[in-house]
């Protein structure tokens, strides 16, 4: 009988983040799979938590995928939270790669087959470089998200999202307002209304200030607006949703089915965001989205992750009914194909379906030791208020 023997990680430091690969390694000579934990600023918890779980599932039969999650969600006792779910959702997906694997079928066939062709993607503008536009001298000027939007629309994507909305304190001044306004109304000039744009507001803003961002941003259509209130409160984004003339999106931080329970049962939002990596992986991940079927209620992962991440996101997606769009990470840094062997293949801003056994990913380990972990810059950055006070990155 298969068995699992052991857990191991691979960082690979990505400049804006560290990827954590994990690798489920087997007593069967070959054969192990691929999954991915990577999670911003929590690089040695995340690690530090696969290591724990490591006694949880050596000599258990990686292919009790169901089994094996029960086991190290419910018998931690302690609820785990982000980084647990982290870990977890890494070791999930190293076991969808080994059955694929072993059955000599991809992963997605045996999620039920899939229900697409193809796998609409948007990129957040700027790629891997957020920081340094948004500390920039430029930050304000419309002309720097234009550029990058019609650059990604060159290489053939239909959709972009941009983080637009100012971090704001419990009511803003107008001048917020008209920042956002002119941004909008600039990428919206510039792309034309055959490009989706979605808004990222990064839990940003109180109840007031969301709703009125969500007015001033209304002319110029988003596809949604994305997490305009922290997720700590669901009837603050449920009224949101209520008052909001734009569809609102949430749930990339939220991690399990019943985080989501209760946002379903308000209807806080149109589009949940579950994150394959955080959210207790594929299966988890498409439990949720069952759910979210039930109110109608779309899917776009997030995923500004690794090349792993990539490619379970591709399976989920195939696979899913009421799947949107998918969040896509390719411009972080320029090597991200040295990393992996055999990532999805793209087309006209969309990735194609593969046929090869598992996930269809392989991990150059080689390679991934030429970037060794570092701690990311952007931890050392404090938004402020003008007084001092701290505000929501």
């Amino acid at each position: 009988m298969t068995k699992i023997t052991a857990l191991k990680t691979v960082v690979v430091n990505a400049e804006m983040r560290n990827w954590v690969f994990v690798k489920v390694e087997t007593n069967v000579p070959g054969l192990y799979g691929w999954g991915e934990a990577s999670l911003e600023w929590k690089t040695r918890s995340v690690v530090g938590a696969v290591q724990d779980f490591e006694p949880m599932v050596r000599d258990e039969d990686p292919t009790r995928i169901e089994h094996l999650y029960q086991k190290l969600y419910r018998q931690s006792f302690w609820r785990t939270g982000v980084i647990g779910l982290s870990a977890i959702s890494a070791i999930e997906q190293g076991c969808w790669d080994i059955l694929g694997k072993l059955l000599g079928q991809p992963v997605y066939k045996l999620l039920g087959g899939a229900v697409r062709d193809r796998v609409r993607m948007y990129t957040h503008l700027g790629g891997g470089d957020m920081r340094a536009v948004y500390e920039s001298q430029n930050a304000t000027d419309p002309k720097v998200f234009v550029d990058r939007a019609l650059e990604v629309i060159a290489r053939g994507y239909t959709a972009v999202k941009v983080l637009l909305t100012p971090p704001t304190e419990p009511l803003s001044s107008i001048a917020g307002y008209r920042q956002a306004e002119r941004m909008m109304e600039a990428l919206r000039i510039a792309v034309g209304d055959d490009i989706d744009i979605m808004v990222d507001c990064h839990g940003r803003h109180s109840l007031g200030n969301a709703v009125e961002f969500c007015r001033v941003l209304a002319p110029y259509r988003p596809l949604f607006v994305e997490e305009p209130v922290p997720p700590e409160n669901v009837d603050v984004m449920a009224e949101v949703r209520r008052l909001s003339p734009v569809p609102i999106a949430t749930g990339e931080r939220l991690v399990t089915r019943f985080q989501f329970r209760e946002v379903f049962e308000k209807l806080a939002c149109h589009v949940i965001q579950p994150d394959l990596c955080h959210c207790g992986g594929l299966w988890e991940a498409r439990k949720i989205a069952a759910m979210a079927e039930v109110y109608t209620m779309g899917v776009a992962p997030h995923n500004p992750l690794g090349p792993v991440a990539n490619a379970a996101a591709l399976h989920f997606d195939l696979c899913t009914p009421n799947f949107l769009i998918q969040e896509d990470m390719l411009t972080d840094v320029p090597w991200r194909g040295e990393v992996v062997e055999k990532m999805p293949e793209s087309k006209d801003g969309c990735w194609l379906p593969g046929d090869q056994p598992g996930l269809g990913i392989e991990v150059n380990e080689a390679a991934a030791t030429k970037h060794p972990f570092v701690q990311e810059v952007m931890h050392s950055t404090t938004v402020r208020a003008q007084d001092g006070a701290i505000l929501d990155w």
